[in-house]
């Protein structure tokens, strides 16, 4: 993997894939193609349902999972995860628009079938982008509440959206979010191997031990033959994604909307650590919602979060259906005993 720079240490190797973890793309690898013998659905290029222009002329492919009502209760942005793509959203969304909930789920930049795919524009952009899909969503469906959730790395922008001044929100969904701050030395060093190399690839292969994105293993072997899904990141990109994280995590006061957040007990890629400060930052209001067996995929795992969402957004003054309220009580005690710094 470094062959094209000797000079480079296994441990900044280390480095750098561990912090692609925290985004899960190393969590959906898999043993090489021809040993697992994919099916057709597993390999499907779904086409996108339209595509967005946004103000800089770049275009945006976006997937629609309509209402199975007459008319929808809510239209949901829906932002998916580092080195994912628009199909992210593919197992959960039934639960959704079967409850009368429309998803709209782009491509995010660099992405998916984007142009720049396996490349980075920046925070701002991203941001941008998201605010002018929720001012394009309330043109289509004026009215209608609009929704913005995301995923790990999509909860990034979605968090940082919730800051600005965008109208339309109704609230914001985060998703095991990627908002954190990975500290120094190591964001240094990432920046200094931006300068030096940023054309690097690395494909997480030094990563010592084993990770579980998701308990489901179909969902997992579907998004691994996605020919949407990237598997590999170079070092621009990624510490690219270090800046997001990090702008969101600082924000994370600043949220104008009403929140929800659910994370899995077994998240191994945000782990504990990460969330509990986290969990420090966010307003007072917010609504926190622990599942204890699930993993850092909640779009896809057994254990998903998508009854949560749709009770929370429902019904907010109820509690949630997977007992999340509780399990998440225990963890702010467990928070503010110290065990997590």
């Amino acid at each position: 993997m470094i062959g094209s720079f000797p000079s480079v240490s296994n441990r900044l190797a280390r480095l750098s894939c561990t912090v692609l973890c925290l985004l899960a793309l190393q969590g959906c690898t898999a043993p090489h193609r021809a040993d697992l013998h994919p099916t057709p659905q597993e390999t499907a290029l779904i086409p996108p349902t339209l595509t967005l222009d946004m103000s800089d002329g770049a275009h945006i492919p976006l997937r629609l999972y309509p209402a199975t009502t007459p008319k929808p209760r809510g239209i949901i942005l829906a932002l998916h995860g580092y080195g994912d793509s628009r199909d992210a959203w593919e197992l959960a969304a039934p639960t959704f628009t079967s409850a009368g909930f429309t998803l709209a789920a782009p491509d995010i930049r660099g992405f998916g079938q984007t142009a720049d795919r396996g490349g980075w524009s920046s925070t701002a952009r991203l941001v941008r982008d998201a605010r002018e899909q929720v001012l394009w969503l309330h043109a289509r469906y004026p009215d209608t509440s609009i929704h913005v959730m995301g995923e790990s790395m999509g909860g990034a922008i979605a968090l940082l959206l919730a800051t600005t001044d965008t109208p339309h929100i109704s609230s914001t969904i985060l998703l095991a979010p990627a908002a954190l701050d990975i500290g120094q030395p190591w964001e240094s060093i990432l920046r200094g191997m931006d300068i030096l190399a940023p054309h690097w690839k690395l494909d997480g292969s030094a990563v010592p031990g084993h990770r579980v994105a998701s308990d489901n293993i179909k969902a997992l072997r579907r998004m691994y033959f996605d020919p949407l899904t990237l598997h590999s990141s170079t070092i621009h990109p990624l510490y690219g994604l270090t800046l997001l994280m990090r702008a969101a995590y600082d924000a994370a006061p600043s949220v104008r909307t009403p929140l929800l957040i659910v994370f899995g007990g077994h998240d191994q890629f945000v782990l504990p650590p990460f969330t509990a400060r986290l969990l420090r930052k966010l307003p007072h209001d917010t609504r926190i919602d622990e599942l204890p067996g699930a993993h850092h995929l909640l779009s896809r795992d057994h254990r998903g979060a998508a009854q949560d969402v749709i009770a929370w957004l429902t019904e907010s003054g109820r509690l949630l259906p997977s007992g999340g309220d509780i399990a998440a009580a225990a963890w702010q005690a467990t928070v503010q005993t110290g065990i997590f710094p």
